[in-house]
């Protein structure tokens, strides 16, 4: 490191940065160094089938985690899958994981599960860490103080063969959220919030560290929430300093160090912060108090709106921005400057890797109890992980759904993006606590308005898009 950049603290970022760089091409890229590679179906076929074409194995198979996530049903994980391109991916998963050595937590698996909410869960998620997989949302784990993103399936062989990525170092943003946040403001809608203000391409090329006392407070599933959802402002990446909160949480996992291991690699991670004379490149300053239960409205998730507000009139759109503002309602079957409260809906979806933890299923079971879902509106609960649904099972939650008429299902990405037998049917409204509502993301033609999991329970029981401060004593 240059004399220059001893004089000038480093963030987060640079910290684990430059701990795995293994050399610069000059005027080029890194040649980085990582630490774990999460795989599931759909991305690794076609870089296992790179692999085979060139005679070359994994470089380090015990670096690698593979799941089965995003086409498998979310009913009878037990009978063989009807669907035959996701029969086939998931076989081929299997296959390739037993000629290359790698361990699989396929279905019927106890660790299955989501893989952004396996890894965290089991401890292979760590600070200073760098991971990849061939998923955008791999920007979860950064929520534990890692460099984590999302990579194409020519990036996956890469890491395979070589446990390296070439990749060019992003800049930096920092977002401060600072305050206190009001009833029944949680975490999706701070990042809801956030998008809303710096819209869906407002971080592009950054990697974006959360700061402040409003993110400090938040329990680590929570702040996963946010750092999910981080690629959905164009950031590279999503990343929080550890802290007290982190290491309560990994302490004892699986696959968590212990004993000397263990205090050896706190007192690194204990380093994993940016000084206080870091340099970022960009900040944005957000007043927690600013918040209020978040809905979007449009066909990308910047499109967003507290609950008790309206849809944009085309007065308040750019002139350039009006003709994808207008294919947006349109598709949506909405009005210019309509009210979203009180909107009805058809479906309700709780989970995905942004909202499917035990946290958010015990958020929407203390409001549920003792109530019934509106009759015309189907609701899916499906946990992120065999051992969410385990969990929620021990605590009662799924009697608790039960008596209120919701479906608790089994494991997997699920509705969230209509790869698999999950699919909302055309022109019905889901509120859904995933992160994307893309034209057709949950299924052709299905229309999707983004909701923390608090709001999506409330829009289960009444039918309609709510308030739920209204509703809680």
């Amino acid at each position: 490191m240059s004399e220059q950049q001893h004089k000038k603290g480093l963030t987060l970022f640079e910290k684990i940065w430059n701990k795995h760089v293994v050399k610069t091409i000059e005027g080029g890229p890194s040649v980085l160094y990582i630490d774990t590679h999460f795989i599931h179906e759909v991305t690794s076929p076609q870089a296992f089938g790179g692999l085979k074409k060139r005679g070359i194995g994994v470089f380090r198979p015990q670096q690698i985690v593979a799941t089965a996530d995003h086409n498998v049903p979310t009913l009878n994980q037990h009978l063989p899958i009807k669907e035959e391109l996701s029969r086939v991916q998931v076989e081929t998963l299997k296959n390739n994981c037993d000629e290359f050595g790698i361990e699989l937590y396929g279905l019927g698996h106890p660790y299955q599960g989501i893989v952004h909410v396996i890894g965290p869960e089991l401890g292979v998620t760590k600070p200073g860490m760098t991971m990849v997989c061939g998923d955008s949302h791999t920007s979860t784990h950064g929520a534990f103080g890692s460099i984590a993103f999302g990579i194409g399936t020519s990036e996956v062989e890469m890491v395979m063969a070589t446990q390296c990525l070439m990749q060019s170092k992003p800049k930096l943003m920092r977002i401060n959220v600072e305050g206190s946040l009001k009833k029944g403001v949680v975490s999706k809608d701070i990042v809801l919030y956030i998008l809303s203000v710096i819209s869906a391409s407002g971080a592009t090329g950054y990697a974006v560290e959360f700061a402040g006392s409003a993110i400090r407070s938040l329990s680590m599933e929570a702040r996963m929430t946010i750092c999910n959802m981080s690629i959905e402002m164009g950031a590279r990446c999503g990343m929080i300093a550890p802290d007290q909160i982190t290491f309560d949480y990994m302490k004892g996992r699986k696959f968590m160090y212990t004993g000397e291991d263990w205090d050896k690699h706190l007192a690194y991670w204990k380093t994993l912060y940016s000084d206080a004379d870091a340099v970022f490149d960009a900040e944005v300053n957000i007043k927690a108090e600013d918040i209020t239960p978040m809905i979007t409205y449009g066909t990308n998730p910047g499109m967003g709106i507290g609950v008790c507000g309206h849809v944009p009139a085309l007065s308040e759109i750019d002139e350039k921005e009006k003709p994808s503002f207008e294919k947006s309602i349109a598709y949506m079957g909405l009005e210019a400057g309509a009210d979203i409260k009180g909107k009805k809906v058809d479906y309700v979806f709780i989970g995905s890797c942004t909202n499917s933890r035990i946290e958010d299923l015990r958020m929407v079971a203390d409001f549920v109890k003792g109530k019934h879902k509106a009759e015309d509106v189907e609701v899916w609960i499906v946990p992120g992980s065999k051992q969410v649904e385990a969990q929620a099972k021990e605590e009662g939650i799924d009697k608790i759904f039960e008596e209120a008429g919701f479906m608790l299902r089994q494991p997997g990405c699920s509705a969230c993006l209509g790869m698999n037998e999950d699919k909302i049917p055309a022109g019905k409204y889901c509120i859904s606590t995933s992160n994307r509502n893309f034209e057709g993301r949950q299924g052709p033609n299905a229309r999707t308005f983004l909701a923390s999991p608090l709001t999506a329970a409330l829009a289960a029981v009444t039918g309609t898009v709510g308030d739920i401060r209204e509703h809680l004593s």
